[in-house]
């Protein structure tokens, strides 16, 4: 024979039992709720801006393929002209490079509205073509060719001349790479539907020039500077030379 249970205690296991049925089923429905809701709601986060470092840190000496490199005093620049992530003025596509002349500006378009910036130095050479284009070739520590038009300007440069060799094809002659050679520790260089346009952007010693327009060369960075913009920059990215941005700061 079974045992009569009494009522009280049959009626608390019922009540028991359905009340832990009610609380996992509330527990099951709530996590699903909560997991679709939390997927509907939040979007994909914005990764956050590149960090580059402090004016200390991006400015410092540094040794680069032999070359000893020294030291940018930074707080004597205009800290506009120093390196920075600034949110992206030229609606271009990631990876492009856009050059402002107007304000002394160049641009490598990051995603998600950013754009690294760097302060430039302008010559007479760097407002003399404008438009779009493609960095065709890098090249780090180039030789200098001063044209044929310069060395006439100042004839103390003639031993820097630079002959064609048709067997080589290559240029025999110019300034040896290092720290005060013109080009500086890199250059990128511009053409325009296959052709070179003569047009560089290129590392200088002349930190004091950032800023400002000189009489010759075309668009220069900080060595410091251009050895950031060169690891960025890829080879057959396109670039945009303009004078017409509008910089709030």
């Amino acid at each position: 024979m079974t045992a009569d249970l009494p009522m009280t205690s049959i009626s608390r296991r019922s009540l028991l039992a359905a009340a832990s049925v009610s609380v996992a089923s509330a527990a099951l429905a709530g996590c699903t709720t909560t997991r679709d809701e939390s997927r509907a709601a939040r979007p994909p986060a914005e990764p956050p801006a590149p960090s580059l470092g402090s004016p200390v840190s991006m400015y410092a000496p540094l040794n680069d393929g032999g070359h000893a490199i020294p030291a940018v005093p930074w707080e004597k620049i205009d800290k506009r002209y120093l390196r920075q992530v600034v949110s992206d003025p030229t609606g271009e596509a990631p990876g492009t490079v856009v050059v402002d002349t107007g304000n002394h500006f160049l641009y490598v378009v990051q995603r998600f509205g950013r754009a690294v910036r760097y302060g430039v130095g302008l010559g007479r050479q760097g407002f003399e073509w404008s438009g779009n284009g493609v960095i065709e070739w890098k090249q780090p520590w180039p030789r200098w060719h001063p044209p044929a038009e310069m060395i006439a300007r100042q004839p103390n440069l003639k031993k820097y001349a630079t002959e064609y060799d048709p067997k080589t094809k290559e240029w025999v002659g110019g300034m040896a790479p290092g720290i005060n050679n013109p080009l500086g520790a890199r250059a990128l260089y511009i053409y325009q539907n296959g052709k070179d346009t003569l047009y560089r952007l290129h590392g200088s010693p002349e930190w004091w020039a950032i800023g400002k327009s000189v009489s010759s060369g075309c668009v220069r960075l900080i060595n410091q500077d251009v050895l950031d913009l060169y690891d960025r920059v890829a080879e057959k990215s396109p670039i945009l030379v303009t004078s017409g941005l509008r910089v709030t700061s």
